[in-house]
């Protein structure tokens, strides 16, 4: 059973699904610290000084009335919140991780396409004769007016 195992994690598909997931870990960490510390704060200066992090609803006051000035303190205190700043935080961190995969994906489907493009079909061929270049469908050259072999060539 070891040995099946060990035939099963060195195949290429795990060991690729393995670095993908760590490298998206890591990427999803790179992309929540873009958009708490560098989009969102001038957004929320933009719309007037709002903390989308703070945005939060009491449900149920906790141990100490509020109301609570940040999301931090009403936690302390043991309120109930619905905390829709962190959530749209998070929405906008996955559009933007989304819009990362999509780009990646269509650079890829883009380098594949291009790999697997038929050759284009030859407009010309070099005549026999004076070997100068001449369209593929010519019976005779343009430049030597040697007649052409039937053939093709």
């Amino acid at each position: 059973m070891l040995q099946e195992f060990k035939k099963f994690a060195m195949r290429g598909n795990v060991v690729d699904m393995a670095v993908g997931i760590i490298i998206g870990g890591a990427f999803g960490t790179i992309v929540k610290s873009l958009v708490a510390d560098v989009i969102m704060p001038p957004i929320g200066l933009l719309l007037g000084g709002v903390d989308f992090s703070n945005l939060f609803l009491t449900l149920k006051e906790g141990t100490t009335a509020g109301p609570y000035s940040t999301l931090a303190v009403a936690q302390e205190a043991g309120a109930v919140t619905i905390s829709y700043g962190l959530f749209f935080n998070a929405v906008f961190s996955f559009v933007i991780v989304a819009f990362a995969v999509f780009l990646l994906i269509r650079s890829i489907n883009k380098l594949q396409a291009e790999e697997e493009a038929p050759p284009e079909e030859p407009t010309t061929k070099d005549c026999p004769f004076c070997c100068s270049s001449i369209p593929i469908k010519a019976t005779r050259c343009g430049n030597c007016t040697s007649e052409l072999p039937s053939d093709g060539s």
